[in-house]
């Protein structure tokens, strides 16, 4: 294994909690805890499963709310480990080491370990995923991806539980309290998540689906939700309280002023790189 300039470890050392702080653009000083943020998104469809259905409403309920990725990209853009800690090469990038954290449990208080990244694996690996003890996986790839880490950040990498796979169990900052596919998702933090206090200051996280953009305007404008996804500033394009993100000529959502947000923010998803709900806190 080549170490040189591809090990990740030191971004992940004790000493580095406020470079963490830095990456995510939050200030030192702790973004306020409590209330429920209520987005409203397009996408969802009635057939959808945790394992089936890749609308925006899937992918924002099982990134950042249910489940966790190997890696996640900060919301500066900056890639940052999630349920892995470091990781290495081979020089022809074709063999990958992962480690993994150890404090890690499921919503239904099993412990994570590689076996998880094994079975979810299975799924979207190209090659061979195989576990190297407990608490690292080592892949094997067809061909050469040097971009293998960032590539683990996207969401349909997401982790699932090995013991049971299609239930909605997953390690993210919130669990399901209720959810009706193509309607509606109600989660609540996790008390114990291994994040701590430096992510995920909701105490719940409601998604409803509501597939007409004007629809979905109409429900921000009169303050039934804090949040949609949009392609056109419509009849928010004016509300004093609302921001359009990016920008007016190119929105791709609208948030409510009382929702405070990391100083720096990449333009890559919708809604946060997909993770509003770990990120986002009221004013």
């Amino acid at each position: 294994m080549s170490r040189a300039l591809l090990d990740r470890r030191a971004l992940f050392s004790s000493a580095a909690a406020a470079a963490l702080l830095a990456a995510t653009g939050v200030s030192a000083a702790p973004p306020a805890r409590g209330g429920r943020l209520r987005m409203a998104l397009s996408g969802a469809a009635r057939d959808d499963t945790w394992l089936r259905g890749n609308g925006l409403f899937m992918q924002v309920a099982r990134q950042g709310i249910v489940f966790d990725t190997l890696t996640e990209v900060a919301a500066d853009g900056t890639l940052r480990g999630e349920l892995a800690t470091g990781w290495t090469s081979s020089s022809d990038s074709r063999v990958w080491l992962f480690d993994l954290r150890q404090d890690v449990k499921f919503h239904d208080g099993q412990a994570f370990t590689a076996k998880d990244v094994v079975a979810s694996a299975a799924g979207f690996a190209d090659g061979v995923v195989r576990a190297v003890g407990d608490f690292q996986v080592s892949f094997t790839l067809d061909q050469a991806d040097p971009r293998l880490p960032m590539r683990l950040a996207q969401p349909e990498y997401y982790i699932r539980s090995a013991h049971a796979p299609e239930s909605g169990v997953g390690t993210g900052l919130y669990q399901i309290a209720h959810f009706t596919p193509g309607q509606r998702l109600l989660a609540t933090r996790v008390a114990d998540h291994f994040k701590g206090d430096s992510a995920g200051w909701f105490d719940e996280v409601e998604l409803t689906s509501i597939p007409s953009e004007p629809v979905r305007g109409q429900a921000l404008g009169e303050y039934l939700v804090d949040a949609v996804d949009l392609t056109a500033a419509g009849s928010v394009g004016d509300l004093p309280d609302i921001t359009l993100q990016p920008d007016h000529r190119h929105p791709t959502q609208a948030v409510s002023s009382d929702v405070m947000q990391p100083a720096n923010i990449s333009h890559l998803r919708p809604l946060d790189n997909l993770r509003a709900a770990e990120r986002w806190w009221f004013a």
